[in-house]
């Protein structure tokens, strides 16, 4: 089998050097526009099976052509591309994941699962890390209670030493950031699915030392498909991220520059890249299991990898992507249509595959 990865930026040298490790392909393709991009991930991959192709896939001819001769493709580009790749890799018989994260876009990718289903492929948007990871935390909670009354999603990519005044570093893309703070927060509330602004309802959480008593507030995309999969099964839902104290009120009158574009420079010129992060996640759910109360949390702190240079936030956004790839190529996931990670993703064998990363989550049921 053949598989390729469009997009050599940080998430898509991270999938590729977990499928080069992990995975029995073939051939790896690496596509990108930019030559020294390719250049870079080539250095830093260093893998035998991996072929480079700088290539616009704008030009739809050539981009047909490479997903022809794939089993699988990957869209670790900016989630506007996502709909048009998705509806060529249908066209071309060629299974489709990518990151995910944006409402709209999502909903556009699953209004083709009837032509999905007849080219016999799967189309799988959303398999980062939130939505993507989240998502099948969620659906380990509604296998493991008999009822859910709610779940609550806490996850955030930060710097390790935080610096004034944002205390954030560029971990993805700043159109991606904007993009989580400006669009509307979905939220499932006993059967109603409400929208509310981001950057709103600040709440304080606390992660183990040395991180103490963070903040979280409400952002658009980590739940995505949740509250509409889950509408009956899940009382109440919702996503926040997490930041260090006092970044949500800095941030807030950022938003008012226009157009976007130039935002996007003040963040890349301000911000600092590439320092090392952690991910820290806490979902947090109650409910009953056969009549019994019960509490299921779930928390994960995951460092910058040292050893190879690798982000925290690569780690968790990219090798779910990947695994997600390696489960369709081992028939694991047999499923054709368009279905997000909750509805096909199998738990246990997907947290397996995390520990062998050794990416922990730590589950405490109460």
């Amino acid at each position: 089998m053949n598989i390729v990865v469009i997009g050599s930026g940080m998430m898509g040298k991270a999938i590729t050097y977990d499928l080069s490790k992990f995975s029995n392909f073939d051939k790896i393709t690496l596509i990108d526009i930019n030559k020294q991009n390719l250049q870079s991930a080539k250095k830093f991959l260093k893998g035998k099976n991996i072929e480079y192709l700088q290539l616009d896939i704008k030009k739809d001819i050539k981009i047909k052509k490479v997903f022809k001769n794939s089993d699988i493709a990957i869209s670790a580009i900016p989630y506007t591309f996502n709909y048009n790749l998705s509806k060529i890799a249908i066209d071309n018989h060629t299974n489709f994941l990518d990151l995910g994260g944006n409402n709209d876009i999502v909903k556009k990718e699953r209004n083709l699962k009837t032509k999905a289903k007849q080219n016999k492929v799967i189309v799988i948007p959303d398999c980062g890390l939130a939505p993507g990871l989240t998502s099948i935390i969620a659906k380990d909670i509604v296998e493991k209670m008999t009822e859910v009354k709610y779940i609550k999603i806490r996850v955030g990519g930060l710097p390790l030493k935080p610096v004034p005044p944002l205390n954030y570093q560029i971990v993805f893309s700043p159109y991606g950031l904007i993009n989580e703070y400006v669009e509307e927060s979905i939220i499932l509330n006993q059967g109603n699915i409400i929208k509310k602004p981001s950057m709103t309802e600040l709440e304080e959480i606390s992660f183990p030392k040395p991180f103490g008593i963070m903040e979280a507030f409400l952002t658009s995309g980590g739940c995505s498909t949740l509250p509409y999969t889950y509408k009956n099964k899940i009382g109440y839902l919702d996503y926040k991220t997490v930041r260090y104290k006092g970044h949500c009120d800095r941030f807030k009158p950022l938003l008012k520059i226009n157009p976007r574009n130039k935002l996007v420079d003040y963040l890349k010129n301000n911000l600092p890249k590439n320092d090392k992060d952690v991910v820290l996640l806490k979902v947090v759910s109650k409910g009953f299991k056969n009549d019994i109360d019960t509490k299921i949390e779930y928390i994960m702190i995951d460092y910058y990898d040292t050893q190879n240079n690798i982000t925290s936030m690569m780690r968790t956004t990219a090798y779910p992507t990947s695994i997600i790839a390696i489960m369709i190529e081992r028939n694991i996931i047999d499923k054709k249509g368009v279905f997000c990670p909750e509805e096909v993703v199998p738990c246990e064998t997907f947290f397996k595959e995390l520990k062998k990363r050794n990416i922990k989550i730590q589950k405490e049921t109460k």
